[in-house]
């Protein structure tokens, strides 16, 4: 994939969802309720990931046809 919003979108998506992932691994939730929020954000992460991966695929598939 040429470098586009998309790629630039995805970089940021899975740098986060990185960055959350080390937090709760190395203890950085002060509580229960932060572990489930640091837990649903990357769990939001991953889903807006799959849709623009999703999308992306539908396009080239598109310009292919």
């Amino acid at each position: 994939m040429a470098t586009t919003a998309f790629s630039v979108v995805l970089k940021e998506i899975e740098e986060s969802r990185e960055s959350i992932a080390q937090a709760l691994i190395t203890g950085g939730a002060k509580d229960y309720s932060e572990y489930r929020s640091m837990c649903g954000e990357i769990r939001g992460l991953s889903v807006a990931h799959s849709y623009i991966t999703d999308l992306v695929r539908k396009m080239e598939q598109n310009d292919d046809e």
